[in-house]
């Protein structure tokens, strides 16, 4: 039997309760993860769940809880999941919700960097271009309609609930890690090279 297509919610309090039971998957950036976590919590950043599919396709029904930090990416990866037939929870408010209900966060003890939170990168980046679009528009009028598209690009991304720029920035992280640059120099098929 096929998962529902609509991720099931699970609320805070009863997510505390089942934490032991729960493999909870966190699909946020590395850098909002090391920012802060629900206790156990793995990170897999959404892209990278095809590698994992098959471990988390072994897990019983009920037991994997994926997290973000408000639960609109969590919703996404529980109907990816559940196109697949692996069924999924997610927490409801994420881990914002969770903070705010004064359950602890856990940070690596060292050596991985926190870094901004996504939504905290994606506004700094629009913001950038659309300076830049005015500065420019100051000396070439048609440097204003670089600003003009990126508005309309955030109307979009509110009216869709979906974030292409949030992508591309997350796509651009994952490319400056050590292991991408590994993988990058390692030909295909080699040790340490893609699988």
């Amino acid at each position: 039997m096929n998962a529902p297509l609509t991720p099931t919610a699970l609320g805070i309090g009863e997510a505390r309760a089942r934490l032991p039971e729960l493999t909870v998957v966190d699909v946020r950036t590395p850098g909002e993860y090391a920012a802060g976590h629900l206790p156990g919590a793995l990170n897999v950043p959404l892209d990278r769940f095809p590698s994992v599919l098959p471990a988390l396709r072994r897990l019983p029904a009920g037991e994997l809880l994926v997290v973000c930090a408000s639960g609109a990416r969590s919703e996404n990866a529980c109907r990816l999941l559940a196109e697949q037939g692996v069924t999924a929870l997610t927490l409801t408010g994420g881990t914002q919700g969770w903070a705010a209900d004064g359950h602890a966060l856990r940070r690596p003890e060292s050596g991985a960097r926190a870094g901004w939170a996504m939504e905290r990168q994606v506004r700094f980046t629009a913001g950038t271009i659309v300076l830049t679009g005015l500065a420019l528009g100051l000396l070439q009028p048609a440097w204003l309609l670089l600003s003009a598209g990126l508005a309309g690009g955030l109307v979009f991304s509110a009216l869709t609930d979906t974030c292409g720029m949030a992508a591309v920035l997350a796509r651009r992280h994952r490319a400056t890690e050590p292991w991408a640059r590994r993988a990058r120099k390692t030909p295909s098929g080699g040790p340490g090279g893609p699988t």
